[in-house]
């Protein structure tokens, strides 16, 4: 099938309101992302089982069109690993598709593979062999060549047939909701904003750190979290994680001895080193006028929990159960990483998920009735650390 490539605010109005009458539209996005903290979208791709579009965002002012149909509940929204795209929907839009069928998750359910890639699905549902020799594509640059519009055309191709092979057997199993609310709630986590003041939460081997020297860090992570959104800057090009890290261990107070961090970009410290050492310095006084009991506690592991290795192995029993009674595999059920989420959530009381607003993974969407019986068993009293 030929693609189109549109341009125009009538075209895309015209597509979109034909493609408002199908009951599924397969969207993939192609968008840039090096040196900066949102991906900037470069391309919509869009087949409804009659029309092949390569919508062009750069072009085309007025997207309302494209809106108004990611928000037509009545369509369902194909898409493949949908995570990053629908960072950048929300980015670009300050919206998400509604409801979407991701394919990967719902291949994941039926036994297919875990975290599937999308020519692999292409080729054991349609037998076709796809190339992914465009995928480095810089898709802000103009004008793009016939084979990037050509590789990107393929990404949404095949899926509307992978979804119609896909969703008759959710349906026979019984699991098509499942689809639907792992995505809705991923489109929350999409939506959550980590909160300056607890972005030191984030940062690796924090649990090492005095009290103070996690004050310090509070505030430089604030400080690179904010420059970040500000400058839409990746972190790491701000300030690196380690140097961050460093500069809370050793908290210099001057831009000679912030220079002394292994292998810190003199750049960066000619840049923000004032600020930087300000911020120490500030942290520092914050810390010696602040009481004992207002002061930061220090982060907790779940490795120094004494119950922490058989409460996860107890956990991990009811995971598999409940995977087994389903007839999914264990890894759709949950993976131990959101194991760990949700012990985090019962035992601390400073953890990301909470200060996020959200609640774990396990008790949330479709996952919340299958495990909620289990979990006030096992973890309603909290262990002493």
């Amino acid at each position: 099938m030929q693609y189109e490539l549109v341009t125009t605010f009538e075209k895309l109005d015209s597509v979109c309101n034909l493609a408002q009458q199908q009951k599924a539209v397969a969207l993939d996005t192609e968008f840039v992302r090096t040196r900066t903290l949102s991906p900037h979208l470069g391309l919509i791709q869009l087949y409804d089982g009659h029309q092949l579009v390569l919508i062009d965002p750069l072009a085309i002012d007025d997207l309302s069109p494209f809106i108004a149909l990611m928000e037509n509940t009545r369509v369902v929204k194909v898409l493949h690993s949908c995570s990053e795209d629908l960072e950048t929907f929300l980015t670009a839009f300050n919206t998400v598709p509604t409801p979407v069928f991701d394919s990967q998750f719902a291949a994941s359910i039926l036994g297919l593979g875990a975290s599937l890639g999308y020519a692999k699905l292409v080729e054991l549902l349609c037998d076709v062999s796809l190339d992914k020799g465009e995928s480095r594509t810089d898709w802000i640059a103009r004008p793009l060549r016939e084979a990037q519009l050509s590789y990107a055309a393929n990404d949404v191709l095949y899926l509307l047939p992978c979804y119609e092979h896909l969703v008759e057997k959710i349906n026979e199993a019984g699991k098509l909701e499942w689809v639907y609310q792992e995505i809705a709630q991923l489109a929350d986590k999409k939506r959550s904003q980590m909160p300056e003041e607890f972005a030191y939460m984030q940062i690796k081997n924090n649990w090492r750190l005095s009290k103070e020297q996690l004050t310090v860090l509070q505030a430089l992570a604030a400080w690179r979290l904010a420059t970040a959104r500000k400058k839409d800057m990746a972190l790491n090009f701000v300030f690196k994680e380690i140097h961050l890290y460093e500069a809370a261990c050793l908290m210099p107070s001057s831009k000679s001895g912030l220079s002394q961090l292994h292998g810190v970009n003199p750049q960066s410290i000619r840049r923000y080193g004032e600020t930087i050492i300000t911020l120490i310095s500030e942290a520092r006084d914050k810390y010696a006028a602040t009481s004992e009991s207002q002061r930061l506690p220090k982060v907790s592991r779940l490795i120094d929990v004494a119950s922490y290795k058989q409460t996860l192995a107890s956990l991990k029993a009811v995971s598999d159960k409940i995977a087994n009674e389903n007839n999914v595999s264990p890894e759709v059920i949950a993976s131990k990483k959101q194991l760990n989420q949700v012990l985090k959530w019962y035992w601390f009381d400073n953890d990301e998920t909470r200060v996020l607003g959200l609640k774990p993974d396990v008790l949330s969407g479709w996952r919340a009735p299958l495990f909620e019986p289990h979990l006030e068993k096992l973890l309603g009293n909290k262990p002493s650390l």
